[in-house]
């Protein structure tokens, strides 16, 4: 997809002070460190729309970015292993679940895997969360330049059958590295949101 324009909205924590729903919403969300910063950045040609850090945790706030004025990107909190107070990591699960649960504009969730890592009981809650409110999702596993294709092909296999993965919901591997996986989830991204009803956000 050709990208005209990538506008930064708002930041957000709880649904007041969420921008208004008039775009269809694709959420980016991952376990800390998964590499969620550097796939918005690599989808939209930008350096620094999403901001990266190497200390897991930092993105502690819902950020809005509309993208050629025709839907947005939400990048939520990374969750999981950040070294951060019980009682921060509690806020940032119920300021999730308040974006996943009431936002009416969400058409899509990007769930985001390293995959050197094994999905783990958080990566899972997520999993049973989307499922059982029927929020759409794909699958993206990330830092695929860090493994031979052999290793990645078992590394997939090993990560859908923890995750119970159907034939529909097949993980597209990427890199931000090498781009790799970029076409293949701007495709799924364009056919999902043409599928919408009109009118929805």
């Amino acid at each position: 997809m050709k990208i005209t324009s990538v506008e930064f909205i708002k930041s957000a924590v709880w649904p007041p002070q969420y921008p208004p729903a008039t775009l269809p919403e694709v959420a980016f969300v991952g376990r800390s460190n998964v590499g969620k910063s550097s796939l918005i950045n690599t989808l939209v040609g930008r350096k620094n729309l999403a901001k990266t850090s190497n200390t897991p945790g930092r993105t502690q706030l819902i950020n809005f970015f509309a993208i050629n004025e025709k839907f947005s990107f939400v990048d939520l909190p990374g969750y999981g292993f950040a070294k951060v107070p019980q009682s921060v990591k509690k806020d940032w699960g119920d300021m999730m679940e308040a974006y996943l649960k009431e936002r009416q504009s969400l058409c899509l969730v990007v769930f985001i895997l390293d995959i050197r890592r094994d999905p783990n009981a958080d990566d899972l809650s997520l999993r049973d969360w989307l499922e059982h409110y029927r929020t759409p999702y794909l699958y993206v596993l990330t830092k695929t330049d860090k493994l031979s294709n052999n290793q990645a092909i078992a590394r997939k296999r090993t990560i859908e059958k923890t995750l119970q993965v159907s034939p529909e919901k097949k993980p597209i591997l990427f890199s931000a590295k090498t781009q790799k996986g970029k076409t293949d989830i701007w495709d799924f991204l364009k056919n999902h949101l043409a599928s919408l009803p009109a009118g929805k956000p």
